[in-house]
């Protein structure tokens, strides 16, 4: 993390605070109002880095891979990346004292950690993914863990043979693994995928519990309990509060700090929670569309919170790849809300370009499909009790011979 802290300074995008500043909302208020990667060197008398992933340059940076091939190059990958044993790190007493843990909103549960990548493994299997951490005690979380989702059976099976789930959680590492664990992978996958993407072996080291990390800033371990606990409220990605339910409680046994530690944190529904929710499924949805027609690009849109939205540029062939762009995109996305298909000329990362094939290209009566009865996000605010919600795929390409009615006038240069 501290190479792609170097790097990003270098490009100039970096908004360095030497003042102190409180864990206690101030630091998320700043953060939330800026669009640059920001380092605090004081928060609480610790380091602390925000907004590390913002924007398309950002991920760039982060990822080493041009701007305009990401979608491209990502939708290729195999998994094919290889891990290697590093050894054992050292830990000490888990105590969450030492962490400035950040309160983000005023009606917030309490302290958040919101970058936390959960390591566990159970039955041969392995995961990686993030988790919103509720701080209840020096030693305890309570773990927002979405039913049906990986950590959720793996967390079912321990218990259902009598044991707690081993797990590790790491805070600030190289951003290619935060990228990775973001994405649905096939399972056990994902440091495999953050290897592929950074075109060497990643080394992992051991925790007491068995279970292996990468190098980070911060690392602790313990087990998840089937003890639950009261978790939230917590503004997620929708801008608005997820509501409070019965959370499975982790207990902490030890924690690993590197020296001068940087602890990275992320504002919920902030710029960088929407581009770590959202990018991560771009190459997956260009994937599937690559499966029906010719795809040019896909973006998840800030305005649909970077996760609910997709715009899917394509080069229509046939008559009716519109409509079949707009079941692969929900396909390979299930949270995914909303989608628009659009065509070449249109550039999918101008709202107002986008807005102009729905206004010119679009009949409303056989150019969007309306899909009731699916399964939707559990983030939506308007989604229906059972889970369930309705989704909405927009057909905004040219009708196919009609080519010449559509020709936009553009002045000589």
């Amino acid at each position: 993390m501290r190479e792609f802290i170097s790097k990003m300074k270098e490009a100039g995008l970096v908004e360095v605070h030497k003042e102190p500043v409180s864990a206690e909302n101030e630091a998320a208020k700043l953060a939330f109002a800026s669009n640059r990667m920001i380092e605090f060197e004081n928060l609480n008398g610790h380091k602390c880095v925000m907004n590390t992933i913002v924007d398309r340059r950002s991920l760039s940076i982060a990822l080493g891979i041009p701007e305009d091939e990401i979608v491209k190059r990502l939708a290729k990958a195999n998994y094919s990346g290889k891990t290697v044993s590093a050894g054992e790190l050292k830990f000490e007493k888990a105590d969450l004292s030492k962490i400035p843990i950040l309160k983000h909103f005023p009606k917030d549960g309490g302290k958040y950690i919101t970058t936390g990548i959960v390591f566990s493994e159970f039955g041969g299997i392995t995961n990686a993914s993030i988790h919103r951490l509720m701080v209840l005690d020096n030693s305890h979380l309570v773990g927002r863990i979405v039913e049906g989702r990986h950590t959720d059976k793996m967390m079912k099976a321990a218990f259902a043979k009598g044991e707690k789930l081993p797990i590790a959680i790491v805070i600030g590492t190289n951003p290619a693994v935060t990228f990775a664990a973001c994405t649905r992978v096939p399972e056990s996958c994902e440091m495999k995928y953050a290897a592929e993407i950074l075109g060497h072996d990643l080394e992992l080291f051991k925790c007491p519990n068995g279970i292996y990390v990468p190098d980070a800033e911060i690392v602790l371990y313990g087990f998840i309990t089937n003890e639950v606990h009261d978790e939230g409220p917590f503004v997620d990605i929708s801008g608005t509060y997820d509501p409070v339910r019965k959370q499975p409680v982790i207990e902490l046994l030890g924690m690993c700090l590197k020296e001068d530690f940087i602890y990275h944190a992320l504002v919920p529904s902030g710029a960088e929670h929407k581009m770590l929710m959202g990018a991560p499924y771009e190459p997956r949805i260009y994937q599937a569309v690559s499966g029906v027609t010719n795809v040019r690009d896909v973006v998840l849109t800030k305005g649909g919170a970077g996760y609910f939205h997709a715009i899917v540029k394509i080069k229509k062939m046939t008559e009716g790849d519109g409509k079949n762009a707009v079941m692969a995109a929900f396909s390979a996305h299930t949270s995914l809300k909303h989608v628009v298909i659009v065509d070449e000329d249109i550039d999918i990362n101008n709202p107002e370009d986008v807005e102009f094939a729905i206004a010119t290209r679009v009949r409303a009566d056989t150019d969007v499909t309306i899909i009731s009865g699916v399964r939707g996000s559990s983030l939506d605010p308007c989604r229906i009790a059972d889970g369930l919600n309705v989704k909405a795929g927009v057909d905004a390409t040219i009708p196919l011979g009609r080519e010449d009615e559509f020709i936009r006038a553009e002045l000589d240069t």
